[in-house]
């Protein structure tokens, strides 16, 4: 999407992906980027690095309706990339993860649509797929909100989507920079030889929700085609002279990730390169739809039964990168 003369605000911004949206933000000729985030030494250390004075900076938490209410003056496009999104954080701690992930939701929501924003993305993940975890239950929650919020804007021009997609190579607790660290000890944990997962670089996420960004009506929730991989190639792939110890998979872990379940396959379109779960209720105007494939009968998107896959070759030249 062209971002020439847009505001547009990054919740979580100082994440893994907050940093590398706002660099294909600024390309894009952004009139200036607003990274709304809770914690003041992150955003010091990137306001060293990131010095263009289209960068600004607001301290603030997405529990705070009122901050929001504040920071979202004037803003033409928010995506909402700030979660607790640590299954072991949220498992042991879930009355935090339900007001971050769910109450934070509903107030971006409600500060969009007063705020008069135009358009909202809201990032998800492969676990708000038949959850099993807090992470993944919150997520869903969460996505649930935004498809609904459409509705809820009424009259207003605000419009919400959802992007969906798998495990981001090289992000903040990603596998990679543990198992690198892992192999100075000569030994790797593998949870499950058999544990596949979705794979997208930064640069491939930011890309998607720039072009769900062109492409949303508001209710969808976009689904890129990535590749899957085994955990054990990628230890391969990083370590190879290392030995595999079989660990088991921890709670709140499945063994392979859904992104598209079998009953949101029902109201799902193909397109060549991702898919658009459309809205289980009616579109908000008659005009506003997506012309694509309906998908068969008991079609389902997991990283097991995934068509693409990365080869240990490939996996090792993307950890190599980071």
């Amino acid at each position: 999407m062209n971002l020439q003369g847009k505001v547009v605000l990054v919740t979580g911004g100082t994440g893994s992906f907050g940093k590398k949206f706002v660099l294909r933000a600024l390309e894009n000729g952004v009139k200036k980027i607003i990274i709304f985030s809770r914690d003041e030494l992150k955003q010091y250390e990137m306001a060293q690095e990131y010095t263009d004075k289209r960068v600004r900076f607001f301290i603030g938490d997405v529990r705070d309706k009122d901050r929001l209410y504040r920071a979202f003056d004037g803003v033409d496009i928010v995506i909402h990339a700030a979660a607790m999104k640590h299954v072991g954080a949220c498992e042991y701690n879930p009355f935090e993860a339900v007001k971050t992930n769910i109450n934070g939701a509903q107030n971006i929501i409600e500060a969009a649509i007063d705020r008069n924003v135009k358009r909202v993305i809201a990032l998800s993940t492969d676990k708000a797929a038949s959850p099993i975890n807090l992470y993944g239950a919150t997520k869903l929650a969460s996505d649930k909100l935004f498809v609904a919020a459409n509705s809820y804007a009424g009259d207003k021009e605000t419009r919400f989507s959802v992007v969906r997609y798998g495990n981001v190579v090289g992000s903040r607790g990603s596998v990679v920079p543990f198992f690198k660290k892992m192999s100075a000890t000569g030994k790797l944990p593998i949870t499950d030889e058999r544990m596949t997962r979705f794979w997208i670089t930064l640069d491939q996420g930011v890309k998607f929700v720039l072009d769900s960004l062109e492409r949303m009506q508001g209710g969808e929730i976009f689904v890129p085609k990535i590749p899957s991989m085994r955990v054990i190639d990628l230890a391969v792939a990083i370590a190879p002279e290392c030995e595999m110890e079989n660990v088991g998979i921890r709670p709140g872990e499945k063994l392979h990730e859904a992104m598209i379940t079998e009953d949101d396959a029902r109201r799902t379109l193909e397109f060549d390169s991702y898919y658009v779960i459309q809205p289980e209720f009616q579109w908000w105007s008659d005009e506003l739809k997506h012309e694509g494939k309906e998908l068969e009968e008991g079609f389902k998107y997991t990283s097991d039964l995934n068509k693409e896959w990365l080869t240990v070759e490939e996996l090792r030249l993307l950890a190599g990168e980071m």
